[in-house]
């Protein structure tokens, strides 16, 4: 294999530079031409690459976001976008492509694979919700920012006596709520893969402010409601005022910690080898601190598990 492309796709995650770096570097190192493609599977139609050199990834590692812009595409979902989209690739003599970014973005992968085109999938999200992966490019930076934002908050709830409920991302999937929730010491995590009982959450915030607590902190998946929607239920039914903070993009954003750095950077450079070793079709991720690869439309057949042993642990320190 001679001339591969890499892009990003879907939400951005930190990290996905140190990946794009990772996958360039790697690739000139084996004497592999590698191609970028711009605003993902949407730029793949259009045609917008452009070959990438070793200066066109320096000084990217430690910065948020992707050179490579991302992007939507439900254009591409479509069975004739999708040969649009490898005839661009053919067209440049590109033999296999790298995709970063999370479920969405491995589908598209999936598609361009059955197609005999071959490709590789990097977990690159911050819902750390792709199977086949103890851990997603960006999981752990967006972490360590939510708990950054909630201990200013506790500060001011504490000052004011007030309970805050801090709205963090994850549609259908609680890791960021539940490992924030638990790092802060959160009185409540609601999570949309475990039912929640409005009363349950009433009576810690009742039994805390017995005992003389100066503030709690509720954790809320997006995924499950709003924060303002569970405020006003507090508010109308238990006569209990809460104040609220949605942390929103924020949580996307940043400087890459070290432990995203060098996820991304392993298995940006894994998904090459598996490209000129001949494997396509493949999900690349961390298990017990080892890279492993899967295939690709199986891993997409699963859904990521979360360890309820700490939703109860979270529970029982909650008290």
């Amino acid at each position: 294999m001679k001339k591969i492309a890499v892009l990003t796709s879907g939400g951005d995650s930190p990290g996905m530079n140190a990946a794009i770096r990772a996958v360039v570097r790697k690739g000139i190192h084996e004497g592999v031409e590698v191609y970028g493609v711009y605003q993902g599977y949407s730029g793949l139609m259009d045609g917008k690459l452009i070959k990438l050199e070793l200066g066109s990834v320096g000084d990217i590692i430690h910065r948020g976001g992707t050179i490579l812009y991302s992007a939507r595409s439900e254009e591409f979902k479509k069975d004739e976008s999708q040969h649009r989209a490898i005839n661009q690739l053919k067209d440049l003599g590109i033999e296999g492509l790298v995709v970063i970014g999370g479920d969405g973005s491995y589908r598209g992968a999936a598609k361009l694979s059955e197609k005999g085109f071959p490709c590789v999938g990097l977990p690159g999200t911050i819902d750390n919700d792709i199977p086949g992966t103890d851990y997603t490019i960006g999981y752990d930076t967006a972490l360590n920012t939510v708990i950054k934002s909630i201990d200013k908050i506790r500060d001011t709830a504490t000052s004011h006596d007030r309970t805050f409920i801090i709205e963090v991302m994850g549609r259908h999937a609680g890791d960021i709520a539940l490992f924030s929730g638990l790092a802060v010491g959160a009185e409540s995590i609601i999570i949309p893969e475990i039912p929640y009982e409005i009363q349950d959450v009433v009576d810690k915030l009742k039994t805390g402010i017995k005992r003389g607590k100066k503030h709690s902190i509720i954790v809320l998946a997006e995924g499950v409601c709003s924060a303002s929607e569970l405020a006003k239920e507090l508010m109308d039914n238990y006569q209990l005022e809460t104040r609220i903070s949605v942390l929103g993009h924020i949580q996307r954003g940043g400087t890459p910690t070290c432990f995203d750095r060098v996820l991304a950077s392993r298995l940006g450079a894994r998904a090459v080898e598996l490209l000129i070793e001949g494997k396509a079709g493949r999900a690349i991720g961390m298990e017990k601190q080892e890279i492993v690869d899967y295939d690709i439309v199986e891993i997409l057949k699963k859904r990521d598990s979360l360890p309820e042993g700490v939703y109860t642990l979270s529970k029982e320190l909650s008290i």
